[in-house]
């Protein structure tokens, strides 16, 4: 099975490359809680050390269904469909989804997909805590001037 790999690492990031989208079927995991491994799934929160998301990649192979719905205690989502269709359910709404679709739900949403087309079904989760964000986009960061270092390379 394909491993993440990290790129570069210092005091203030971690970098790491999952490989090419249409490759991330070959990653797998085993679900803590069920022992179930899990194909096409990778989680970024251990590999680059996050300590306020947690970002998983999913591949849903075409004319599938995610095995379960679920609910979150503290924890929102966002789902971003980066190629595929389908359907995303959260509570008794049932809504189609595509390539482009973001879809964020509350903590107590009970959600599932599928993916209807022919082709796998990739996207990306974006997983925090609910109210947590106190500070967003410029309003959180500082310019600064300095030198890059890619001039040159």
């Amino acid at each position: 099975m394909k491993q993440v790999e990290k790129i570069s690492e210092g005091s203030n990031y971690t970098a790491i490359n999952i490989g090419c989208l249409d490759e991330l079927i070959n990653h797998s995991l085993t679900h803590p809680k069920t022992g179930q491994e899990i194909k096409g799934k990778v989680f970024l929160k251990e590999p680059t050390k996050a300590t306020g998301t947690e970002i998983s990649f999913t591949t849903l192979p075409p004319q599938t269904e995610l095995s379960y719905f679920h609910f979150h205690n503290k924890d929102e989502e966002t789902y971003i469909i980066l190629k595929g269709a389908g359907y995303y359910q959260v509570d008794d709404d049932c809504f189609p989804i595509a390539e482009g679709s973001v879809i964020r739900v509350a903590p107590q949403g009970i959600r599932g997909l599928c993916n209807t087309s022919d082709v796998p079904m990739i996207y990306i989760c974006i997983q925090s805590k609910v109210n947590s964000l106190e500070e967003h986009t410029s309003d959180d960061g500082k310019r600064i001037e300095t030198t890059a270092k890619w001039i040159g390379l």
